[in-house]
């Protein structure tokens, strides 16, 4: 059985981690496909946002360490095949359509990383964080040493990696990390939630704001506005943003298509 299953409900992809027998640790075939799902979710026109969830009771315990020490010790970015987007979004392409995540039991390591490359973060309320890599002679190499404090603020960030010290669910939705924390294993039916309502919104608006979002956090602001404005054109000319002020006029609910 693939330990990366991917399905769909009509314009959801559903990203599964179906490890649980290791505790969905992270192999290198893994990493691989999570990479696949991402770049099939970029060049299918009819996905418009995706959910990673995990099988069993951990989304993961980290990632197969005797495996991934020679990759990690290269001195490269961790190598991406021509077929596959970086699931970490550090080099080359990025996902251009939301990912929302919904996460539970253990969220260790490569989870916490991932789960920081995503839009919209959904914590059973039996979640447990950890960045443990300094207590195995390393450092988060994934994201986390970029994006953690952004998220929940430099000491708290410093406190967890520097120590691997664990945090909950509660912690990480007081610091802003996770948008909600549910009963354990409702979870996946929340990120579900979330995705209807971002699927049922115009695709290329919701593509463009990703860019724009994206752009503020790596762009000087007048870059980034001239970007934003540029990449608001080409919305407001489709169909979709006449089907919007045409369902606005006749006081109805929109219906989106992409173009």
């Amino acid at each position: 059985m693939d330990s990366i299953q991917v399905s769909h409900q009509k314009h959801i992809l559903i990203i599964k981690i179906n490890r649980p027998e290791k505790y969905n640790a992270l192999s290198i075939a893994m990493y691989h496909d999570l990479g696949r799902a991402l770049a099939k979710l970029n060049n299918d026109r009819e996905l418009r946002v995706a959910v990673i969830h995990a099988e069993g009771k951990h989304f993961t315990a980290g990632v197969e360490l005797n495996l991934w020490a020679p990759i990690l010790g290269s001195g490269k970015p961790i190598p991406i095949p021509p077929d596959a987007i970086d699931p970490y979004g550090l080099t080359g392409e990025r996902h251009t359509k939301p990912l929302v995540i919904a996460v539970q039991g253990y969220c260790f390591t490569w989870g916490v990383e991932l789960l920081l490359n995503t839009e919209i973060r959904v914590a059973a309320r039996d979640t447990v964080f950890q960045m443990l890599e300094v207590q195995r002679g390393l450092f988060p190499c994934s994201g986390a040493t970029l994006r953690l404090h952004k998220e929940i603020g430099w000491g708290n960030a410093h406190k967890l990696m520097l120590t691997g010290e664990r945090w909950n669910a509660e912690d990480a939705y007081r610091w802003g990390m996770v948008q909600d924390v549910v009963e354990t294993g409702q979870q996946f039916a929340k990120a579900m939630e979330y995705a209807r309502k971002i699927a049922d919104c115009a695709p290329l608006g919701v593509q463009a704001l990703l860019k724009s979002t994206r752009a503020a956090e790596t762009e000087e602001q007048d870059t980034a506005v001239k970007q934003m404005f540029s990449d608001l054109m080409p919305v407001m000319q489709s169909q979709d943003a006449a089907e919007g002020i045409q369902s606005f006029l006749e006081r109805r609910t929109a219906v989106f298509h992409g173009r």
